[in-house]
């Protein structure tokens, strides 16, 4: 039987952070394509979905537009797409607009501007549930006799309206007229448009949004008068931001010890069924050791995914933009700059793609430059092996992982302030932040953005990681030495020769052969780093504290410690400034469309890393520290 034929091909637009993404998602579940669209970096998604009866839909995921007066490549592809210009793109059948329900006002000037265009539109109010905890209440009626199209609400978190949502667009109304066609509401420039445009919909959201009542607006100005301060608020910010990482370290401790036993029994037990040999060595100390090694660290990856997602569904987040934003502004950059710069927290590369939404070209390079030096998750298993050595106890830990964040946004914003005059003359950055009521957070949201981030971490331990383990277990095995030392067979194999061609260079910086080889190894992968050390000093991977004590215990030459406090901050400066991270170079190049600037930013980070780490360690000893 043949597939059925597609009925229509709908254009999915809406700004960024609307749930446009996860609607898409929810919609076309597995039946997804991607690729570039022609001539451009910027990504196209499409897939497929039917509906309760059947009939079958193609749909395109536009990239996140505020308009379609486009100031950034994002909105270029979304206008061009829907004006019939992007090459080897036919004009869509219809087209879905996403609007954010929580701030409703903002989204519908896109909504206005796609109707004139004289598609058949349906209007998707998402989050219609985060709008109802926040005392919203949205008449889709009232909007749809206004607009001319109709409003669904739903929430595409938990997939609730998706079937009306289908009948929607089964049964689309006709092209409206667009505003300007509207009586009594006629433009005659462009700039009378934009302002007619703006009356109208402010008109409309007085008749169809009722707004919370005034006791819930004074809760959220009582704590806001504290949050925005300009003392108080940072103090506010600082206090959470520690108790987010002084978490990180208390409360993992007892699932990491599970971790921890649980690839401990099942690396014993693999043992007694294989019998020795390198086939048993590659299973335990390759796949099982460099599996387990990185996924220890996974509950502190949560804790962190965790508390971000928290702060983010209660609607502070949204606060500490709005503080940031006044230092941003005075290193050249904008409130548009600290939301992919949050991202790079997470991860560098879906951060430096988050800034295709920066209208100016410099501020978005700028950003793009500095984004690697804010500390991604994949250094998380370095910082918090490392830590331990030099601090102890819960809060002087956390306090200084708060600190290693810290210094790392302050350089990454002084290198701004520092970079943005030189690549030519901008105006003055602009930026505009609407800041929603605090509510209670939206646990399943929440809850679903935690297991998107540990499943993509728990993807990559068992597929880049664990490939990455297993080359550093032959390297460390071949070629076998005569001798039984453990010791002997490290420095005989391809990783200690590789580890003593570089010793001169990594010396400098405190470091021995092993750690140096470690290094290079983590420019694949940072969590490597901790695979390669552990491979090195014949350790088993997931045992963290025997690991510790082996570095602990570790010589040099003249019988003087090797891993001392200062050694372990002149890793941890490296680490916070190295941007060892091949995939993000290869981003990069893709973003700015050189690789001038990927293979710049590459050599220019491992150099300062480099130096920086020489400064830490040289002037710790001229200073008489160890």
């Amino acid at each position: 039987m043949s597939e059925s034929p597609i009925e229509a091909k709908i254009a999915l637009v809406g700004n960024p952070n609307t749930g446009k993404t996860t609607l898409f998602n929810a919609l076309t579940g597995q039946n997804q394509k991607v690729g570039n669209y022609t001539g451009a970096t910027v990504s196209r998604k499409s897939g497929t979905f039917r509906t309760p009866h059947g009939h079958l839909f193609e749909l395109i995921d536009l990239p996140g537009a505020y308009s379609l007066e486009a100031n950034s490549p994002d909105e270029e592809i979304t206008r061009d797409v829907l004006l019939g210009a992007q090459e080897g793109e036919p004009k869509p059948d219809l087209v879905l607009c996403v609007l954010d329900a929580c701030h409703l006002e903002r989204h519908l000037y896109l909504l206005l501007q796609v109707i004139d265009l004289g598609y058949p539109v349906v209007a998707a109010l998402n989050k219609i549930d985060s709008a109802e905890a926040q005392g919203l209440r949205i008449d889709p009626t009232a909007l749809s006799e206004d607009f001319g199209v109709p409003f669904v609400p739903i929430s595409a978190t938990s997939e609730r309206g998706l079937t009306s949502l289908k009948h929607a667009l089964r049964h689309p109304f006709p092209p409206a007229p667009g505003l300007t066609s509207v009586p009594d509401l006629e433009a005659e420039t462009e700039d009378s448009l934009q302002k007619t445009r703006f009356e109208f919909i402010h008109r409309a959201v007085e008749a169809g949004l009722q707004r919370p009542d005034e006791s819930s607006l004074a809760l959220t100005d009582r704590l806001d008068a504290h949050a925005l301060h300009p003392f108080k608020g940072w103090l506010i910010f600082s206090g959470l931001m520690l108790t987010v990482f002084w978490s990180i370290f208390k409360f993992a401790g007892i699932p990491m010890d599970l971790i921890d036993g649980a690839f401990g029994w099942l690396g014993d037990t693999v043992s007694g069924a294989i019998g020795e040999g390198d086939f048993q060595s590659l299973i335990v100390d390759g796949v099982i050791a460099g599996v387990g090694g990185v996924l220890i660290f996974l509950p502190q990856i949560i804790l962190l995914f965790f508390f971000i997602s928290l702060l983010e569904s209660s609607g502070y987040m949204a606060r500490a933009a709005y503080l940031m934003d006044g230092i941003m502004n005075k290193v050249g950059l904008s409130g548009k700059s600290f939301l992919p710069l949050l991202s790079g927290y997470a991860c560098a590369i879906p951060g430096i793609m988050a800034t295709r939404t920066i209208p100016n070209a410099k501020e978005r390079l700028a950003t793009i430059l500095i984004l690697p030096w804010t500390s991604c998750t994949a250094r998380l298993p370095v910082y918090v092996l490392i830590i331990p050595l030099i601090f102890a106890g819960a809060f002087n830990q956390g306090l200084a992982l708060f600190g290693i964040y810290a210094l790392g946004t302050l350089t990454a914003l002084i290198a701004a302030k520092i970079l943005k005059p030189r690549l030519g003359k901008t105006e003055a950055p602009q930026f505009l932040l609407e800041l929603p009521p605090y509510q209670k957070p939206q646990w399943g949201h929440v809850l679903h953005q935690v297991w998107d981030r540990a499943f993509a971490f728990i993807k990559k331990a068992g597929t880049v990681i664990l490939g990455l383990s297993i080359i550093l277990w032959f390297l460390n095995t071949y070629p076998k030495s005569d001798s039984d030392d453990p010791a002997v067979q490290q420095a005989h194999s391809f990783n200690g020769q590789i580890g003593q061609a570089i010793e001169p260079i990594v010396s400098p910086l405190g470091w021995d052969d092993r750690m140096g080889t470690a290094m290079m190894a983590s420019f694949a992968a940072r969590e490597v780093f901790r695979s390669s050390l552990a491979i090195s000093y014949a350790t088993d991977e997931e045992d963290e504290e025997g690991l510790r004590g082996q570095l602990t215990n570790s010589t040099r030459a003249d019988g003087s410690a090797l891993y001392t406090p200062l050694v372990g901050l002149s890793i941890i400066v490296f680490f916070i400034y190295a941007l060892q991270c091949l995939p993000t170079t290869v981003v990069v190049r893709r973003e700015t469309g050189s690789w001038k600037w990927a293979l710049a930013q590459l050599l220019g980070m491992t150099l300062f890393a480099y130096l920086a780490a020489l400064l830490v360690y040289q002037g710790g000893k001229l200073l008489g520290y160890s």
